[in-house]
């Protein structure tokens, strides 16, 4: 018996040795993961269009995203719904997507109506004119119609994306745009001096910092951008659900908008400047219509602000005035969604008393 004692202590110790090892063993290949996480997390926000490129080749496929040449072939004609439309309209030659349409409500294009123009959404990575937004839940194309069937005449501006160019790039663009139908107002009939800024999602940044870059030189100078128009030719700016306040964005609103500014998320407080205009209103800044869903508080602090400053505006926001939650640039869904029609109906009340 005391040998067998003898012998059981004798191996008792290398099993508390192979134990050990284990756990040593386990730790290692654990903290070797964590410092392989933080690696690959650290890559991927420095370099932003890892995965915007996914996203991309995911919409796209093999197909363009910035071309020199329209995707659709021209049309100047009648629409099915009666309006008419004048399509693939060249307004620059130094960026891709420099295309725009010109949607009047009917035939009689002589007639003097507001021109409204609008940038679609996207995350600067995607959408177009033609397709609208293609993460929003809605029918952005079908907004416009109905916009002009109001009595606007519908400028629809594409402008160039990630990863070949980033902000502010379409701002320059839309400026441009803005620039080109100015000088050829008297050949597609409209009126220059009454005029409405409208985005939605990405679009609705540009607007908002386009109405910022009109009425705000100290603005305009930090962008590098000489305002097209003057701040009394435009009567309003729509911002359709637009994410400002990038301290307070989500992870994945930061890779898509950080990658637009700059290819990572890691932005300075002057890049953060440049980006969120909501630091440089200014008591000449447009009228405005707010629309807040998924972006309800940066609608909510731009609201704060534009009270501040004694600016007309409203605020149209479905979780504030009914406690409901709705999707992404909710008034697009105007045609089959009760509070988005109540959104549209107080939108268009609101600009029409501004360009009447």
């Amino acid at each position: 018996m005391e040998e067998q004692t003898d012998v059981q202590n004798k191996t008792d110790p290398p099993k508390k040795k192979v134990k050990h090892k284990g756990l040593i063993i386990a730790g290692s290949v654990l903290g070797g993961l964590v410092i392989l996480a933080l690696i690959l997390f650290f890559v991927f926000t420095c370099h932003t269009q890892i995965i915007v490129g996914f996203l991309q080749r995911a919409t796209y496929g093999d197909k363009p995203f910035n071309s020199y040449e329209p995707y659709y072939a021209p049309i100047d004609g009648k629409k099915d719904n009666g309006q008419y439309l004048i399509s693939e309209i060249k307004y620059d030659t130094e960026y891709p997507n420099s295309y725009l349409d010109i949607t009047y409500p009917d035939e009689n294009r002589d007639f003097d109506r507001p021109t409204l123009f609008y940038f679609h959404g996207g995350g600067f990575f995607a959408g177009s004119k033609n397709m609208g937004d293609p993460m929003a839940e809605t029918d952005a194309t079908a907004l416009i119609d109905d916009i002009c069937a109001a009595g606007y005449n519908i400028v629809n501006v594409d402008y160039a994306l990630v990863p070949d160019y980033r902000f502010p790039v379409p701002l320059i663009q839309a400026n441009r745009a803005f620039a080109f139908m100015q000088e050829h107002a008297a050949e597609y009939h409209l009126n220059m001096d009454n005029v409405v800024i409208m985005g939605s999602s990405a679009g609705a940044i540009m607007a908002s910092q386009l109405g910022s870059i009109i009425t705000n030189p100290e603005y305009a100078e930090l962008l590098g951008i000489t305002p097209a128009f003057r701040p009394e030719q435009v009567k309003a700016v729509v911002l359709d659900d637009a994410p400002l306040d990038y301290e307070k964005f989500s992870f994945a609103t930061k890779i898509l908008v950080g990658n637009y500014v700059k290819g990572s998320i890691y932005l300075n407080k002057d890049e953060i400047k440049r980006y969120n205009n909501i630091k440089s209103l200014t008591a000449n800044y447009p009228a405005a219509v707010l629309l807040g869903s998924e972006y309800r508080h940066d609608m909510n602090v731009m609201h704060g602000e534009l009270n501040k400053l004694g600016c007309e505006h409203i605020l149209i926001d479905p979780y504030a005035e009914r406690g409901e939650t709705k999707q992404h640039c909710f008034v697009a869904s105007e045609r089959v969604d009760p509070v988005a029609k109540d959104a549209f109906d107080r939108m268009m009340a609101f600009i029409g008393e501004r360009t009447k």
